[in-house]
């Protein structure tokens, strides 16, 4: 069109389309530059999650452990671009011809080629590194290196993307839902898929064009795709690799500790010994900084916005009424939040007499993954009854994985899978959903649950089998900062357990004289490396360590730790 000549009143109209379409492209252009910087920007601020988890584990684990802990916290985000990235989006949002299988998986844009949404890609990334991350607090302080690079690829690249599939995709089959009218065979094959990216307060319930009651799969932020998946998976790991050393004192007592013939063993000295000489059922593990995992603020401000921002409930913050529906999520996901926190609190001080910090902050993220099911349709005065039930939760379950003797030193899976069951029946039951709703709910919960046991139970029983799911003994004793790193988190001296004074004794059994083997104590030094260097050898007097000779032609070193 062009404005420096004057109107003709005879192309009046036609002048007014034209001008009426320029206004409608940029309308179009603008919002999607608006969708796609609001969709990288609040990634963005979700990715700092990743920060919270370092701080929270961190801090939860002994000084020894502190930068394995570390370095697993940044390869989740390295390792789960690479497998999200090669066929984890493939498998989550890539278009598949055959119209049966697109119902369970995407089978194209492999490796992104042809891609078209760089920002949706990008957020949901962000989601699959956070489903991995929730498990290795499940293992801190034990897991070998081996185990961790198996669970964070096979989560980011297979495990979450099909999931996301089901639930987060058109034509997945969570997405499409049930149909009491449709015939099974209409549900399996035909294409008639059911919007669940609508933007309405409550989206439980559509109806069809026969006015027949229809129910999807509600998961507006992640509740089932991350939370239930993660803390699935923690329990299995928890459960497959055992509990740390000298956490349950009289269950390692009663267990078998023979000597085998020919052999060397190392008997480390038990703690924490009664005033009866009986030995604990628990005994504490504590971390070494409470101030380190008080930064977890970080982790529970990015939930919120996990909450807020999740792409495919939200769709785009152009669209007409989801700034309303943002600010609800807001409020009641931090109302959620609030309400476990401070319910949890009160009745630890009732019970122990103590204000507790740490428990209150685990409860209170338990409080916010409540609200992740729901949180777009929920009620605001539901949020305390919610939250309240979800402190209490962890609470109850937390305490469960002890009398079970189940070590879960940041106890994912009291915070994520109950968090998410509360969060389920939320959801269901305050909303008055019908019973179809409920009952499709809670088979997607199931599916869920199997799905991720399948993926990952035959990976950690091979890793088990090959030795490879927990680290030795020995070092899991001494810390794995300097054997697995070479790099300690703090000063040597602040390790202790034979690290402050640069010394280890090693039993070395010599060869057979025709006898039991003589026991030659040698006084070692430790490198920064993790290698020693012997300093001399005599037979030194220890005390506190209780020495087995056993006969053994073949010269060993076998670490001994002081009490």
């Amino acid at each position: 069109m062009n404005t420096s000549e004057p109107l003709n009143p005879a192309n009046l109209s036609e002048e007014i389309n034209e001008l009426k379409r320029i206004l409608d492209e940029l309308k179009l252009n603008t919002n999607d530059n608006n969708d796609a910087f609001f969709s990288c920007a609040m990634a963005l601020i979700i990715f700092l999650m990743q920060c919270g988890f370092a701080f929270l584990e961190a801090g939860a684990v002994r000084s020894k452990n502190c930068t394995n802990i570390l370095i697993k916290n940044v390869l989740d985000s390295l390792l789960g671009i690479l497998g999200y990235w090669a066929i984890g989006w493939a498998l989550a949002y890539g278009p598949n011809s055959n119209n049966f299988l697109d119902h369970f998986f995407g089978f194209s844009q492999f490796f992104v080629i042809g891609l078209q949404n760089y920002a949706k890609f990008f957020f949901q990334f962000v989601f699959a590194a956070t489903a991995a991350k929730i498990i290795s607090g499940a293992v801190a302080e034990r897991a070998e290196f081996a185990c961790f690079l198996t669970y964070s690829l096979l989560i980011t690249s297979f495990c979450y993307p099909i999931l996301t599939h089901w639930g987060w995709t058109p034509n997945g089959w969570m997405a499409r839902g049930f149909d009491p009218s449709l015939g099974l065979e209409q549900h399996l094959f035909e294409n008639n898929t059911l919007n669940n990216n609508s933007s309405e307060t409550n989206i439980t319930t559509i109806t069809n064009t026969t006015t027949t009651f229809r129910t999807t799969y509600v998961d507006f932020a992640g509740s089932g795709m991350v939370h239930l998946c993660g803390g699935t998976i923690s329990l299995i790991a928890a459960l497959l690799i055992g509990p740390r050393i000298g956490r349950f004192p009289e269950k390692e007592a009663r267990q078998k500790n023979k000597v085998k013939k020919g052999k060397q063993q190392r008997i480390t000295p038990l703690r924490n010994v009664g005033t009866e000489g009986k030995l604990p059922k628990i005994a504490e593990i504590k971390g070494h900084s409470v101030p380190v995992s008080f930064c977890l603020s970080w982790r529970i401000y990015s939930n919120v916005w996990i909450s807020c921002f999740q792409w495919r409930s939200t769709g785009e913050i152009s669209t007409k009424g989801v700034g309303q529906i943002v600010a609800k999520v807001m409020v009641n996901t931090i109302l959620c939040g609030a309400f476990a926190a401070l319910s949890y609190l009160f009745v630890h001080f009732i019970r122990k007499g103590k204000w507790t910090i740490l428990l209150t902050i685990n409860a209170c993220l338990t409080g916010m993954v409540s609200a992740c099911a729901g949180c777009n349709m929920m009620p605001v005065w539901t949020s305390a009854i919610t939250g309240s039930i979800a402190g209490m939760a962890y609470l109850a379950f937390s305490e469960l994985c002890l009398i079970m003797r189940i070590d879960d030193p940041l106890d994912a899976f009291a915070v994520h899978f109950w968090g998410w069951t509360v969060g389920l029946i939320s959801a269901c039951l305050l909303n008055l959903m019908k019973p179809l709703a409920t009952l499709l709910q809670s088979v997607c919960a199931v599916a869920i649950i199997v799905w991720s046991a399948l993926v990952l139970t035959p990976a950690f029983l091979i890793l088990k089998a090959f030795g490879k799911m927990r680290v030795p003994r020995e070092v899991e004793i001494r810390g794995l900062d300097i054997f697995k790193h070479g790099e300690a988190a703090y000063p040597l001296t602040a390790y202790g357990h034979g690290w402050g004074d640069g010394t280890e004794f090693v039993i070395t059994p010599l060869q057979d004289v025709g006898g039991d083997a003589v026991n030659v104590t040698t006084m070692m030094r430790p490198t920064r490396e993790g290698e020693y260097n012997n300093i001399h050898t005599n037979n030194l007097n220890i005390p506190n360590i209780l020495c087995i000779e056993g006969k053994n032609k073949q010269a060993q070193h076998h670490k001994i730790t002081r009490n």
